[in-house]
């Protein structure tokens, strides 16, 4: 063959996921959280940079000023205000009237918008079981600080996915739904991100969990999200048979979403074009989030995801 052949892409460049190893996680195999990896999670809290405004009062103390229980500065009275906020100890020693302001309590809102898609059943473990061990480490943390947390997935398009809950006593429904997540389907980002931009009202974070192997590109989907004005998480995950792929001689690669054929021969010169691709893409992603105000987190499946959740996560700001 010759080596003028077309460049692979990370989702050709290594055996089809159906002939690989490391498929989905199926029943019987280890839970996506161990119980003292929950109790290290229950020291943490997901952190958002924005001021949240929720559809309800919860436990999170927001920078507007409310009604709440938790006293924060006093402002001078003036004609229309509450009576009832008047500070009398303060008019007593000052001869002046002050209101009492307090801390507003309110809902933070946790999105997970999980990639899983065809592509994300390659590795060891698999991208699609890992991006879950994610998405369940942060409902967990979202839930035992009684946020409102929301997981939605997609792949061709956005799925149903799990409506707003809150408490850790249902934990076991994202587990359960998780568990029985099955890969399928081509990516197409851009219509489950304008999807989710209409579907979701509330302010608050969202994770996007993907490998971004995606023909419909990100730009377009990441700024629907940038407009519904959510503080924006992109954990970018590869395997690490696409970072370092481990491919020789003739090869008839399948597109593991589309099925399209491409056929090479694997030289060295080759394998150092697609680095150096994957290398210019994973960077281009980095800097159009960044430049964005959107957090950009890569990692692979070779990273323990209890290391990315206790350190990576917390070094980049979603969890403190």
């Amino acid at each position: 063959m010759s080596t003028a052949e077309p460049m692979p892409t990370p989702r050709t460049a290594a055996p089809s996921p159906s002939a690989a190893p490391g498929r989905a996680a199926a029943k019987g195999d280890e839970p996506l959280l161990d119980p003292e990896f929950l109790h290290k999670l229950e020291q943490l809290e997901l952190v958002s940079r924005k001021i949240i405004v929720g559809r309800m009062k919860g436990e999170r103390k927001s920078r507007r000023r409310g009604t709440s229980v938790e006293f924060a500065e006093h402002r001078n009275y003036t004609v229309g205000d509450d009576l009832r906020h008047i500070d009398w100890n303060v008019y007593g020693r000052l001869d002046r009237l002050f209101l009492k302001l307090f801390l507003e309590e309110e809902d933070l809102h946790v999105y997970t918008l999980l990639d899983t898609s065809v592509s994300m059943n390659f590795g060891t473990p698999t991208k699609l079981r890992y991006g879950k061990q994610v998405a369940a480490a942060l409902a967990f943390i979202g839930l035992v600080n009684q946020d409102r947390v929301i997981l939605d997935t997609f792949a061709s398009r956005l799925d149903q996915g799990l409506p707003g809950i809150r408490g850790r006593s249902q934990m076991w429904r994202i587990v359960d739904y998780l568990d029985r997540l099955a890969p399928s389907g081509e990516s197409d980002l851009k219509a489950a991100a304008k999807e989710f931009a209409i579907r979701h009202a509330g302010k608050g974070i969202v994770v996007v969990i993907s490998d971004f192997l995606d023909k419909h590109g990100y730009e377009d989907a990441l700024r629907y999200l940038l407009a519904r004005k959510m503080d924006i998480f992109v954990i970018h995950l590869l395997s690490r048979e696409e970072v370092e792929p481990e491919l020789v001689g003739d090869l008839r690669l399948v597109d593991s979403e589309d099925d399209e054929v491409t056929e090479i021969t694997m030289s060295a010169p080759l394998l150092k074009r697609y680095k150096d691709n994957l290398n210019a893409f994973v960077g281009d992603l980095k800097e159009w989030c960044t430049r964005r105000g959107i957090t950009y987190i890569f990692t692979t499946n070779q990273l323990p995801f209890d290391k990315l959740v206790l350190n990576y996560l917390r070094e980049r700001g979603l969890v403190k």
